[in-house]
């Protein structure tokens, strides 16, 4: 089977493996963003797939559209069977789901039709969900509506944060990819509409969703902790000294204990910082001040002691 992969983010990487290493695929090239600047230096960087591909010294197409049909002739012109999309990043014109004879295949992190959109695993953890799991589907012009081919259930744990999540999911997923497309090929798959009266659609996250509300429950706070880090991360203002100094959490623990105090009220014992919630106490274990270095609870204590009963927003 030839095959064109889509791909961008590092999340990408394991689907592009899997390809090549299975018996009965043709890779014929890599479709993936254009470099961009990234990082705190703003330099242009490749993205994960380009640089995959490149190892694999595989074509690298990076059209900044696929709108044109200059890129849309380029890519009938190696006559895939199948278009396989894993976080490509940008939506698929008509034209181009067409050129295959088999259509495109897209892996999507979530059971749909819940969370149709971007981020769906952060989301899954954030609503608390006890199980998500990897849709095989198949390519339409709407958001992640196409029809489905398989899905595998994955189980959430208690403590389950994005980053393990997407290790069980690169667990399952790519194997489930490559018997997708077999069983897709060989005509022993009935593709299955969704039930749009069941679907949930996600929206991008922004650094905004990072911010605290103190007033929720440990619960809800602790399932943000888990669903936003590393990014987008997670951040509090303390109004200190009439300046309002940004603290991001980079780590933090659920407590079972209450206490008296009003939620957002920061407090240290035997160089250990809590924060109330609405419920119980948060323990923050490491921090880092705008501007300074990240540093743990006992450190940050050192320097800005005067945290103790600050209402922090």
């Amino acid at each position: 089977m030839k095959i064109l992969f889509f791909g961008t983010p590092e999340f990408s990487v394991p689907f592009l493996d899997v390809l090549i290493q299975s018996k009965g695929f043709s890779l014929l090239a890599v479709v993936t963003q254009p470099d961009k600047p990234m990082g705190r230096g703003y330099e242009v960087q490749p993205s994960a797939i380009k640089l995959q591909a490149q190892h694999y010294q595989l074509p690298v197409l990076q059209p900044k559209t696929l709108r044109s049909k200059e890129i849309q002739k380029e890519l009938e012109d190696y006559q895939a069977d199948c278009f396989v999309v894993v976080a490509y990043g940008k939506m698929i014109p008509q034209e181009v789901l067409d050129i295959p004879k088999m259509g495109c295949l897209n892996v999507h992190p979530s059971l749909l039709p819940k969370y149709r959109g971007p981020s769906p695993m952060q989301w899954a953890i954030l609503n608390g969900d006890k199980e998500t799991g990897v849709s095989i589907m198949l390519l339409d012009t709407g958001m992640d509506t196409g029809h489905i081919l398989t899905q595998e259930k994955i189980p959430l744990d208690p403590n389950e944060t994005t980053e393990t999540l997407q290790a069980k999911v690169h667990h399952v997923a790519p194997t489930l990819l490559v018997n997708t497309l077999k069983m897709y090929a060989s005509g022993t798959l009935s593709p299955q509409s969704q039930n749009n009266e069941q679907a949930s659609l996600t929206r991008l996250l922004t650094k905004e969703d990072g911010h605290i509300d103190w007033t929720q429950t440990a619960k809800q706070i602790d399932q943000q902790f888990r669903a936003l880090t590393p990014w987008p991360g997670m951040w509090t203002i303390w109004k200190r000294k009439g300046k309002a100094l940004r603290l991001k959490i980079l780590n933090m623990h659920l407590l079972d204990k209450k206490t008296d105090s009003l939620a957002g009220t920061a407090q240290s014992f035997s160089d250990r910082l809590y924060i109330q919630t609405r419920t119980s106490a948060m323990e923050i274990i490491k921090l880092q001040p705008e501007g300074k270095q990240e540093m743990t609870a006992k450190e940050f204590l050192k320097g800005y002691g005067d945290i103790q009963e600050a209402k922090l927003q």
